[in-house]
């Protein structure tokens, strides 16, 4: 789910390819998110990930009491973007830790501005959770790598996305029981009628595995199901992107390898 232009210090405060990952993550969908992007220069990304070390020593100083988690881009421009999950709506989400201490605003002042040096460009955007275009189980502990694929439906097609949706979960429901997404629906930061849907997998390899899934289930699709979609796909979808990341921590950087990651990595604190 891919990535809107904000220039104010609450964005600005907000990148973070470094930010160690979030503990005591939601064991259900969280109802809104707020997802903040970087594009980072090229052959700038090492220098990047080491300033951006700085954002969450800053917030842990300061005991912010908010958490996120930072990813990393594999597939696609080289990004690096946090997503923080919320059970309410709040107005400004990047600014509450400045709020709680008068120290922390100064320091994210100085953060934000040597980040220019190394970023192209950077977006915001929120986002709502819709459970009826959800799927499975919610996976959150040792997930190390996210695919997010970002649909852009056509103005007045919501109820084919609806169908087809709906279509695509029996299908998988019956022939591939483990299948598992999120969707939200993007509210603010990009083109109306887009949609953010998340998986999550242990290993790179089973990115494989969901794709065969997804091809066996279709096999078995009846021919309603299959109109359904393909007619969704032909007159309501203006475009569909898929890129993949990885979670990054400043620790991650000195201390793990693409796939070595143990336990202690997903114990260490925010």
């Amino acid at each position: 789910m891919r990535k809107s232009s904000l220039a104010s210090p609450c964005w600005l405060s907000a990148g973070s390819a470094a930010t160690a990952l979030a503990q005591g993550m939601p064991t259900t969908q969280p109802k809104f998110m707020h997802i903040f992007r970087e594009q980072v220069k090229p052959g700038r990304s090492g220098d990047h990930a080491k300033w951006e070390a700085g954002w969450p020593a800053a917030f842990e100083k300061a005991k912010s009491p908010y958490q996120y988690i930072a990813l990393q881009s594999i597939t696609g421009p080289p990004r690096s973007g946090t997503s923080r999950r919320s059970p309410t709506r709040p107005p400004t989400p990047r600014c509450w830790p400045r709020k709680r201490s008068a120290g922390l605003g100064p320091e994210l002042e100085r953060l934000a501005k040597g980040d220019a040096e190394f970023l192209a460009e950077q977006s915001a955007l929120q986002a709502v959770a819709m459970p009826e275009l959800s799927h499975g189980s919610f996976r959150r502990r040792k997930m190390r790598y996210y695919e997010i694929s970002t649909f852009r439906i056509r103005p007045g097609h919501q109820d084919a996305w609806m169908a087809a949706t709906g279509a695509y979960k029996a299908v998988m429901a019956r022939s591939a029981p483990n299948a598992g997404w999120r969707t939200y629906g993007v509210v603010a930061g990009a083109p109306g009628g887009t949609y953010l849907v998340f998986s999550s997998v242990g290993a790179f390899a089973e990115f494989d595995r969901m794709m065969a899934e997804g091809e066996a289930a279709m096999k078995g699709a009846t021919a309603e199901e299959v109109d359904v979609l393909g007619k969704f796909m032909k007159e309501s979808v203006l475009d569909v992107v898929t890129n993949r990341y990885r979670p990054r921590s400043w620790p991650e950087l000195r201390e793990r390898r693409d796939e070595g990651q143990g336990p202690a990595f997903w114990a260490k604190k925010p």
